[in-house]
């Protein structure tokens, strides 16, 4: 560790002192019924305030219909509903530049700085390899090398060996060393990147309260490589204790800059295990000695991946489960999740993304690449928002739903396999945490241009989109968007500066504003459409920021459409199937399409879009714009979903991988852009096409058959025409209704 240094002039940003009110933050426990009554109260903030006050006939209890909902197979869940959105008014925490004052003083000194973060219940932190030897010596991973030992006729010397080796592989050493030295590099970068970079400092008191408290486990939303630095550069300059951060195995290809990673904290996973039970044992355990120790955080992705689409992904539920046992084997007491959002102005990949959903291969790490990426730091990527969210205790949110005394009757070195209970839970935990990010996700202006600017292409008068970039934030705060505007900026100006912040996007031209596409005019058709495609995905990256909080009334308007009936019933039955078909598209709570429903058409009703009977939802004359708007803004997915149902129902006759499938559907697709037989360029887009034939399995259209060297697909061609059929409002979307509404 290195020598005691002067401390800095000026403190590191101070922490407000706690306000006294309960449960303020990114959102109350469902789960038990004592946490429900608490609920949220409202907090201080300047931007993005929900729209208040409720209408009568929006949002009907249904309690009839509820309940038997409740009771359809394989539609709800056991026990209270572990997630429900406010739909009240609702304040926001302040933002704090925490940029502004590294402008204002030494890098050097900030980074010296003396750094003595308070920690879980006054531990002292465990070196490296005491917890390396502590997982070694560990009942769980021994059982595991004599079982294997036995198996294999080897020596359990010889697994033990190979268990080190993995050990070494994986495990962080954290020295302080290259923390400094991060602290010192990463002010220079960022204030060279980012005009601001903002936490909300109410969230950060909350995280320093929980850190000592309990274990706590971090999960941000990842759509840039930046996320993790970004959170372990925050944790330093509020001197709180560094997280432990689960990172790629890809990383240790990177010379110097994988073990100066290693050494800030990152602990390496391979990206597939392949039934390799010696390294699930070991990389369980040692995550879980870690929790209980409780010395620093543990952050990982619940994503697992970074969004190429800036929607959220669907959480993957290995780590997830691994750092909830120790709570349900009794082994802590319990265990804070703390979701957090972290929200770009201009995301730093945001080309290479869409280089890569259009089927150009992503760039391998390594340290040439990232010296090669020296050329970004001359350009301007606006500000970040860092919203650290409400920790949520996994004790509060298990009680009166998980039953722990199973894991009482079997000794804790025995692997065991989780019931469907448990199964269930760690799924619910995980959907639940992914909708508190994306409540405090924070929207920009641009945002909005690039929602206006995709439905009026290829140009649009600049004066009109200013117009309707109003019109459109005041729906989003209506539908409780949390919109960072610009402190008394025009919207003219804030137009203006989102415009010159993306110019490689979009720009004006002669009172019109274009996408970006220069030389599309030029080459071969085929080269006119790619460049086309990719200026569209680029944009579509912004707007999608917009989708997570327009989904459900959304696909209320689209649903209106498809049905042309008015009937409650009818318009909840397509509701409720397009639902199911984008459920790899966005994120929805499992078993609560009725609850998303209502909230749909609450939201409608409360911007006058609609209005409702018992037996009826129509669009007022007012609504026909606002209904209009929300199909447009989802028809690349519709239009999208389409074109490739299409392509399997027509093209694919034998079994395929998902590698055969892509190159194929883009062709596909190309075909008919090039011959102008659609404007759907967002078809192109790898992961629209890997989403849409998920939901084909899921909803038994096609089967998916693992084999030794991946999974295979076969189509069900009958089953795939009918939904394309029920796409086209051809026939009536033919799903049972949960309940009569």
């Amino acid at each position: 560790m290195a020598p005691p240094i002067a401390r800095s002039p000026r403190p590191p940003p101070r922490l407000p002192q706690r306000s006294g009110r309960p449960n303020r933050g990114g959102g109350g426990l469902w789960a038990p019924r004592e946490a429900a009554a608490g609920g949220r109260t409202p907090r201080r903030g300047r931007a993005g305030e929900r729209g208040a006050g409720r209408r009568g006939g929006a949002r009907r209890t249904m309690a009839a219909a509820a309940a038997a909902a409740a009771a359809a197979p394989g539609r709800a869940r056991r026990g209270a509903p572990m997630y429900s959105k406010e739909l009240t008014s609702k304040k926001r925490d302040e933002f704090e530049d925490i940029l502004e004052e590294r402008r204002l003083s030494s890098d050097l000194r900030y980074a010296m700085k003396c750094y003595t973060p308070v920690i879980y219940k006054g531990l002292s932190p465990c070196k490296p390899n005491a917890i390396k030897s502590a997982v070694l010596q560990s009942e769980q991973v021994q059982y595991v090398i004599k079982q294997l030992a036995k198996e294999m006729g080897e020596s359990p010397d010889i697994i033990q060996e190979e268990a080190m080796e993995i050990l070494d592989e994986m495990g962080h050493s954290m020295q302080l060393g290259a923390v400094r030295f991060f602290a010192f590099t990463l002010s220079k970068i960022f204030k060279q990147l980012f005009q601001r970079v903002c936490v909300n400092e109410e969230g950060m008191q909350r995280l320093q309260h929980a850190i000592q408290e309990h274990p706590v486990v971090l999960l941000p939303s990842h759509r840039s490589y930046v996320d993790f630095l970004m959170l372990s550069y925050l944790l330093y300059t509020y001197d709180l204790a560094l997280p432990v951060i689960a990172a790629g195995i890809d990383f240790l290809g990177m010379k110097i800059v994988g073990e100066l990673l290693r050494r800030a904290g990152a602990f390496f996973m391979r990206r597939s295990f392949g039934g390799n039970r010696l390294y699930w044992a070991v990389f369980a355990e040692y995550v879980k000695t870690m929790l209980r120790s409780g010395y620093a955080p543990i952050e990982f992705f619940l994503e697992g991946t970074r969004s190429r689409t800036a929607k959220t992904l669907t959480p993957k539920f290995g780590l997830l489960s691994i750092v909830m046992e120790p709570f349900l084997k009794r082994e802590v007491f319990d265990t804070y999740l703390v979701p957090i959002s972290i929200s770009y102005e201009r995301i730093l990949e945001e080309s290479l993304y869409a280089y890569e959903l259009l089927g150009v291969p992503k760039p391998k790490e390594s340290t040439s690449g990232l010296l090669k990426a020296r050329r970004i730091l001359s350009d301007n990527f606006g500000t970040i928002h860092i919203y650290v969210g409400q920790p949520v205790s996994l004790r509060t949110l298990a009680s009166g739903r998980i039953n722990r005394c199973p894991y009482n009757l079997v000794p804790r070195h025995l692997p065991q396999k989780p019931s469907e209970d448990i199964q269930e839970f760690v799924s619910d935990v995980a959907y639940k945490m992914e909708l508190l990010q994306i409540e405090n996700m924070v929207l920009s202006p641009w945002v909005l241009v690039a929602a206006v600017l995709l439905q009026n292409l290829p140009a649009m008068d600049f004066e009109l989109l200013i117009e309707k970039t109003l019109w459109l934030k005041g729906l989003t705060q209506t539908f409780g968007g949390f919109i960072e505007w610009p402190d008394n900026l025009c919207a003219r100006k804030a137009v203006l500066s989102g415009l010159t912040l993306h110019a490689n996007i979009a720009r004006l031209v002669d009172g019109h504003v274009v996408l970006n596409d220069k030389g599309v005019e030029d080459g071969a058709v085929g080269e006119i459409v790619f460049k086309r495609a990719l200026a569209i995905l680029m944009c579509a990256t912004y707007r999608n920021q917009l989708l997570n909080v327009f989904v459900r009334p959304s696909l209320v308007a689209v649903a209106l459409q498809m049905t042309r009936s008015f009937r409650k019933e009818e318009v909840y039955s397509c509701f409720s199937f397009l639902r199911d078909v984008f459920s790899d598209e966005f994120i929805f709570f499992p078993g609560i399409s009725l609850k998303d429903f209502e909230e749909g058409c609450f939201l409608l009703t409360k911007c006058d879009a609609i209005q409702t009977s018992q037996q009826e939802i129509y669009p007022t004359d007012k609504g026909s714009i606002i209904v209009s708007f929300l199909s447009a803004m989802f028809r690349p997915f519709v239009e999208g979903y389409q074109l490739i149902f299409r392509y399997l129902s027509k093209e694919t006759k034998e079994a395929f991988t998902e590698k055969q499938l892509i190159p194929g559907v883009r062709n596909f697709v190309f075909q008919l852009l090039e011959k102008g037989n659609t404007q759907c360029y967002e078809a192109l887009s790898s992961d629209m096409q890997k989403n849409a034939l998920a939901a084909l399995v899921q909803l038994g259209a096609v089967k998916k058959k693992k084999m030794s060297n991946g999974f295979t697909y076969n189509v069900n061609q009958e089953a795939v025409n009918k939904i394309l059929d029920m796409f086209d409002a051809r026939i009536p979307v033919q799903k049972p209704v949960a309940a009569r509404l």
